[in-house]
């Protein structure tokens, strides 16, 4: 085997590896007494054929692609040990040409993370403001929220809520087609078809008509896109929403250990307080985490972004598939393809992976540790919410050792980010007791 070290760069190594004939054929005779073994040919036992008759009925190609298969890991394996390299995942690998065999791997390297002054990080906390137009706007969400629909004999109008028996069909395929389906009318909403809503502006109470409307050609559901849709619609019935009256019986009706519509609005005001102030604390945590990394000199391998992108992309399949949806039907519902949505997320990624690196890098330096106790408070805080039958097992999971040490760098990272901030809040204090001349 002679291995050549082509080049390192992004954290990459680039090898190329030729092998020794003497090696490959060592490999397809181990391939051919795997495969006899399992390879019904006929005019001979399983695992009697011999290798020539073997591989005329397989083709010499297929005995060569799993001699391969196996010959070359191993043979990576064993270059990257003598060029001394530290991978940190499994290199890529590709065939440049078989006779000889000769093959590239990538292999990704350590990152290399060099810090800098982030001792003198400054970042300047934004205010945390919460207006009365903040409240007013919950009190006027919450009055929908708690408003009646009282029939009206009027034509519809825009925000009503009319019952409609629907007829529909798209190239005379059933569409939609209900009785009774009540459809509130809202101004620019697509669903089921943009415009839906204003063909039934005007309508009165048992009126019926007929309509056409086109699907965009952007339409999530891309089997619909671009095709027109026939309707047929009768109104049984138009209501209007009554909003209740801004009183202390309203405050009641919202919270019943509320007594007037003063105490409502002032609870209001310190719930979007609490959160605006924990809102203001992680975009504080975030542009701190930053300012970090923006001192700091780094070069990592870029298949750490394809691993978080991987890890992100998962994380939205699997709350799509909780819903007992499947990896089609979620594409199709956004109208996207895989690879336009790991674009979309790449950004995210790269961001979380320099994070990461970064964070590691100054826990090292700042000597951060987690002690078993805090790792288990930390258990403890997380199974406090659940049923005690099931409070039992569930600490039994989080007591693996694969989850307390996963655990761990959770709190690792925390208290990392936690002594940025202190640092941050420190150089501000700092800047502004002692301004420069």
């Amino acid at each position: 085997m002679k291995v050549t070290n082509e080049k390192i760069e992004d954290s990459q190594a680039f090898l190329s590896i030729e092998m020794e004939p003497a090696e490959v054929e060592e490999s397809l005779e181990e391939s051919y007494h795997r495969l006899v073994k399992k390879t019904d040919v006929p005019g001979f036992r399983r695992g009697k054929a011999p290798r020539a008759i073997l591989e005329r009925y397989l083709g010499k190609e297929s005995l060569l692609e799993d001699a391969l298969n196996s010959l070359l890991p191993k043979a990576c394996r064993k270059a990257i040990e003598e060029q001394k390299l530290e991978a940190i995942v499994s290199p890529s690998i590709e065939i440049a040409q078989t006779d000889p065999v000769i093959f590239k791997a990538i292999v990704p390297l350590r990152p290399t993370v060099k810090l800098g002054d982030y001792h003198h990080i400054q970042v300047t906390p934004e205010p945390v403001e919460v207006s009365e137009d903040d409240v007013s706007a919950i009190i006027d969400r919450l009055r929908h929220q708690y408003a009646t629909w009282e029939p009206v004999e009027r034509p519809v109008g825009f925000n009503d809520l009319v019952v409609l028996d629907i007829e529909s069909n798209v190239e005379d395929k059933p569409f939609i087609n209900r009785k009774g389906a009540q459809y509130q009318v809202l101004q620019n909403y697509s669903f089921p078809v943009p415009r839906f809503g204003e063909q039934l502006l005007g309508m009165k109470r048992d009126e019926e008509k007929e309509f056409q409307l086109q699907f965009p050609p952007d339409y999530p559901k891309g089997e619909l896109a671009g095709k027109e849709a026939w309707f047929k619609v009768r109104v049984s019935e138009i209501k209007q929403e009554r909003p209740p009256e801004l009183n202390d019986e309203f405050a009641k009706e919202v919270a019943p250990d509320i007594e007037s519509l003063g105490s409502l609005r002032e609870r209001i005001y310190s719930n979007l307080q609490v959160r605006a102030e924990e809102k203001a604390r992680l975009d504080f945590e975030e542009r701190v985490v930053q300012a970090a990394a923006d001192v700091t000199q780094l070069e990592f391998p870029p298949v750490l972004v394809e691993m978080e992108i991987d890890r992100l992309f998962s994380q939205r399949l699997q709350r799509w598939q909780a819903a007992g949806g499947g990896l089609e039907e979620y594409l199709r519902s956004i109208n996207k393809t895989e690879k336009e949505i790991r674009e979309e997320l790449r950004p995210l990624a790269t961001k979380r992976t320099t994070w990461s690196l970064v964070l590691e890098e100054i826990a090292e330096a700042e000597k951060i540790e987690v002690s078993d106790s805090e790792i288990d408070a930390e258990i403890e805080s997380m199974v406090k919410d659940t049923d005690e039958a099931k409070k039992d097992e569930l600490k039994g999971l989080l007591n693996t050792p694969q989850s307390r040490e996963s655990i761990k760098q959770k709190l690792r990272t925390r208290k990392t980010i936690q002594h940025l901030v202190e640092i941050a809040k420190g150089s501000n204090m700092g800047s502004l007791s002692n301004p420069s001349p």
